[in-house]
Parts: structure tokens; sequence; C-alpha cells
């Protein structure tokens, strides 16, 4: 194994690869991704090798060794910290809806801001637009929703209901995404399954709509329904804003909302809801432009991390855009590498727990031509879609013009001819993502004797919290300024409750990354100790400079070490 470089668009990353041979050839390929400074690739190199060492099989890098967490104690935790419990939990919840705590809340709004800075920053034609979730029933039998958007119910013998592939998926113990009536029906008869919550034999199964029905004014007002999904704003939408931004494409419309399904088998926490989050930017192009893109040659060399469908008995393949474009249109694999580059690069994901997974025809969304879903693998339920790249051509347009009688095609400005748009789709569950982060960020610190929320800092809800060292006015006086001072740009709380010790335990389980400690020291020399919630290093920053310290460190323009002066950690002895 050895480290190597790749120079993408002015940047270095750097990887791990071995060379196999077979036969008189000899094969390169990539084991990890080891980031962009070198001397951090080849200490992460060296970790991985001595792993392989110790343990006789190579392990990809990034997060350490941590406690796996089931989704009962996720739900708990999410529960006891603020972040997520469920809907009307006091007459005993609503199954299918969860509402967002005072820590939540502020974690999937950091999220949504950190997702729209960065796709609507792809372009300059990207623009982001809000639109009502409740839409009139025309517009669903124009995207086909009415028609289609179905799953295959198992109603048992006692009246029981619940998803048939999700039924089937317990006696496989593998996904069986899309297959139909029939094939599901004889599946389930030759195992002879029973209902799960009353475990009678299965009655029926067929197909029953999602959608949730919505009846407007009194009597005989006009039918609507609730979104399934976010897309279908944009595309009705779509003609106003292409005259409104003179006619450029692509134009990208993002909608950041609320969705709702009437799922059979709401599970899983966040995962499979009734009512959800979505973020998807719709991108409408000339279908004749879409094996190219203006930027595609600075990002060919870059590696994705794909399963394809011929290729699912193997694990995730780091194969080069360039590769990737010999299959798929470019102007889709260009996105791609967007999408990778936003959950490795802003959201720090761990390599080797995210891919993207390729779906055949029988799986794939009826309204789709190519479809990658984006994967995270989650403690004890493995691979987990948490959004999807689709190609979904001119599907939704064509539909709501032969409804609508409504012409939406364009005219290309050079060619001067006439087509419909056709549509790119970025989807991300905003609820998923927000657990994907809670399960990648969930630790279990031994030596501290307490969890650590490890959220990135741009993510995290609260990003400092303010200690006096004792309850005297002059340190509270201190504390109280710096307080006031910091809540002009940041989300910062003061606490004063326990001793020094019981506070950063606190703020580590609730993801806080920096701890500051107005002092012994501090009414002397206008000091403060600043905590790393990671490492639990501390720093003397100057009272005045706190804030820029902050910025810096929370936007990664500084690391911890060198933000200020060094000063001995101090052990959990010294706070009891």
């Amino acid at each position: 194994m050895f480290v190597t470089k790749k120079n993408i668009n002015g940047q270095d990353y750097y990887y791990l690869q071995k060379s196999v041979r077979e036969g008189k050839q000899i094969k390169s390929e990539y084991i990890a991704y080891l980031g962009k400074d070198k001397m951090q690739a080849e200490i992460k190199a060296a970790e991985i090798k001595q792993q392989k060492e110790n343990t006789s099989q190579v392990e990809s890098n990034i997060i350490p060794t941590r406690k796996q967490i089931t989704i009962e104690e996720l739900a708990m935790f999410c529960k006891r910290k603020g972040f997520v419990y469920p809907s009307g939990e006091v007459y005993g919840g609503l199954s299918g809806f969860y509402d967002y705590g005072h820590n939540g809340i502020l974690l999937k709004r950091n999220f949504e801001n950190i997702w729209r800075q960065y796709f609507l920053g792809l372009s300059d034609n990207y623009f982001e637009i809000e639109a009502s979730e409740i839409m009139p029933e025309n517009v669903f039998i124009a995207s086909g929703h009415l028609k289609n958007f179905t799953d295959i119910a198992a109603k048992s013998k006692k009246g029981h209901i619940e998803r048939a592939d999700h039924l089937l998926e317990k006696y496989l113990k593998k996904r069986v995404d899309g297959l139909g009536v029939e094939e599901l029906t004889s599946l389930l008869k030759e195992h002879k399954a029973v209902c799960s919550i009353c475990q009678s034999l299965i009655d029926y199964i067929g197909p029953i709509n999602m959608m949730f029905p919505v009846q407007l004014g009194i009597g005989t007002g006009t039918k609507a329904y609730l979104r399934p999904e976010t897309a279908q704003s944009p595309y009705v939408n779509f003609k106003l804003e292409h005259e409104i931004t003179r006619g450029k494409l692509p134009l990208g419309l993002a909608l950041i909302g609320r969705a709702y399904r009437n799922e059979l088998s709401p599970r899983n926490l966040l995962l499979r809801q009734r009512a959800f989050t979505q973020a998807e930017l719709q991108i409408f192009f000339n279908p004749a432009k879409i094996n190219e893109h203006e930027d595609f040659e600075n990002i060919k060399k870059y590696l994705l991390r794909v399963v394809r469908t011929n290729e699912r008995e193997k694990s995730a393949q780091y194969v080069s855009a360039q590769e990737l474009a010999k299959e798929i249109p470019k102007f889709y694999v260009y996105h791609m590498v967007k999408v990778q580059q936003f959950y490795f690069e802003i959201l720090k994901f761990p390599q080797e727990k995210f891919r993207f997974f390729q779906l055949n025809d029988k799986e794939k969304a009826f309204y789709n031509k190519y479809h990658f879903d984006m994967e995270a693998e989650l403690d004890t339920l493995g691979w987990t879609e948490i959004g999807g790249v689709h190609y979904r051509t001119d599907h939704d347009l064509k539909g709501h013009q032969e409804i609508s009688k409504k012409n939406l095609s364009v005219t290309d400005e050079e060619t001067k001819q006439k087509f419909i748009p056709h549509v790119l789709e970025l989807s991300f569950g905003v609820d998923r993502n927000f657990q994907t982060l809670m399960t990648f960020s969930y630790s279990i610190d031994e030596k501290r004797q307490n969890t650590i929320l490890k959220l990135h800092p741009k993510l995290a809800p609260i990003k400092a919290a303010v200690f006096p060292i004792i309850k005297e006015e002059q340190y509270e006086t201190i504390a109280e300024h710096i307080v006031k001072d910091l809540k002009k740009e940041f989300m910062c709380v003061y606490d004063r409750s326990g001793s020094i010790g019981k506070r950063y335990a606190r703020n580590d389980e609730q993801g806080t990354p920096f701890c500051i400690t107005v002092d012994d020291k501090s009414p002397q020399d206008q000091k403060v100790t600043i905590r790393d919630r990671d490492t639990t290093q501390q720093i003397r920053v100057k009272i005045k400079d706190i804030k820029n310290v902050l910025r810096k460190l929370i936007n990664e323009e500084i690391t911890f070490e060198k933000a200020g002066g060094k000063v001995e950690t101090r052990t959990k002895e010294n706070f009891v």
C-alpha cells in the first residue's frame, strides 16, 4: 500500500492505494481517501497500515472506534437532549410524526443553510423559491402521482397493514426494491409470511396510494392534495421563473420544505415519516447538451464511491468521473461529484460510510431515466438512503403541458430550436441527513465517562458555552458581557450551574464545540480559557479576540492549537 496524489482543479487530493497482481497484470485499487493535507494523509495511511497488521484486514480512515447506537438508544438520546421527540407525546404520540426540540431545530437549520449556500453557489443561475404545500389535483394527475405513487400493502386476516416489501425483507434478509404485486404475493406465500404485529397470515396484497387528500372550501370545494414531494412546485413555476431570469439555461430552482406521504409502515425514527422535510434542486437544461458541462474538465479525475447495478456483489468502488461518464452523461456525473464533495468536504462525512447506489429499471422511480441514491451506512441499520440524483427527463413538464394546455417549451438562443427542458434533480432528505449526522457524531468517551456529540462546529446547535469559574460577581459580570457580545453573531449559552466538569460534560453531550471559562486569572489579564470538545485541549485567548477566534475556528481558517496560548489540560479530578 502506498500514498498517491491526484491534482483536481488545482487542488491536491491524497488516497491510499494498493497494487494486486492478477496473472501477468498488476492492477491498482483505491483503499481510502486521505484528505488534502500531505502530512495528515501520511499519518492516516500509517494508521491504516498498522490497523491492517493488527487486525489482518484493511479498514477505512476518518472516524475512531465508537459505540454503535441502536435506533432506540438514539431516540432516547434525542429526546433527552432536546433534539427530536414524538409529536403529541402527552397523548401517546402520533406514528410517523416528530417534533424538533430547541437543539434539534438549530441543527436542522444549520444543515439547511449550509446546503443552501453550497448548492445555490454552484451557478449564478440557481435560485431558491418557496411554494404552497397544498396543490390542486391536476398537478398530480399531470405528474403521474395519482396513478403511480403507491406502496404495495400486506393486510393480515386481523386487519393490520404494513408494507409488503418490508415484510418480505425480514424473511429474505436483503432488499427487495422493485418487486411487483405478483412477485411479492408469491414470495410471501412461499415463506408463509405472517403479520409483524398480530402474527396472523397475510390476507391481501395490493397497491395503496400514499397521498393525503385535502378538501378545500365547504361542500363541493376544490379537490387538492398535500404534496408528496417538493419537486412539482418548481415544475409548475418553471416557465414564469425562466422568463424572469432572462431565459438562460441551465436554470436551477431550489426548494426546502415539507412533504407528506401516508406511509404504511413508519419506522426507524426520522428515516420513514409521514411528514418530512426535503431539500431539492431541480436543474432545467437543454437535453441536447446533457453530455457536456463547462467545468467537467476540472473534475474529470475526481473519484466517486459508487455501486453500479452490475457490481452489487462488490463493495463501493472508487471510479473517476471521466470513467463513469462513459456510461452516464457528463452533466449528470458532474453533479454527482458536487454532491459527494458536499458530503466529504463540507459535512465531513466518513468516506467509508458514504456511497452512490445505482438503481435498476425495476427499482428506480417511474419518472427517472438514471437514478443513483446517496446512501449512508448507519449503526445497526446498514446502508440507508439519504437522498438521490435523478434524471427525470421531460416527464413532469410534458405532463403539466398536456393537462394545463400551457406551452412549457423554450427556445435555444443559439439554434432557435424549441424544446421542453429536461430536469436533473438533486434530492436530499433533510430529516434523514439529520439522523445520519447524529449517528456519526455520537460517541462514548470511556476516559471522560460521558457521551460526546462530535458535530462539526458549523452544524453544532450551540457554538460556545460561557462559564464563570466561580459564582462571584466579578467573574459573572465578565462572563455575561462575553455572552452578550457573542450572541450578536453566534448561538451561545451562559452556564453557571454545577462544577466545571459537569458543565463540560453537559455541553459535550449536546455537541457544543467550544467552552469558554472566565477563570481565576481573567480579571487581571483579560484573558479566558477556551476548551476544545473533541480533544479537551485548552488555550488562553484575550477577551477582545474571542469572537474573531471562534469565527476562524468554526470556518476552519485556523487550527485550535494555533488559535491561542496552550495551557495544560485539566483532568476530571480537578473539577470534582
